[in-house]
């Protein structure tokens, strides 16, 4: 089990060749586990480039958290 909390923007490819970003909320139970909830964000994009710096617009993202599949 890991402790350590995963980025909270995760930007993928799709099956369409579009860039999308995933918000990622993680919580911990009163054991300790960690609960993940992500949200698809509906907006679509041609680079991993313009999905970052959209991030970093609407959502205040900052450099070190995004992760990429």
């Amino acid at each position: 089990m890991s402790r350590k909390p995963i980025a909270p923007f995760l930007i993928a490819k799709d099956a369409e060749g579009y860039f999308r970003i995933t918000i990622r909320d993680t919580r911990f139970n009163s054991q300790g586990y960690p609960i993940v909830t992500s949200s698809l964000q509906p907006d679509t994009f041609k680079s991993a480039m313009a999905a970052r710096a959209h991030a970093k617009l609407e959502f205040g993202a900052d450099t070190g958290q995004f992760a990429t599949k």
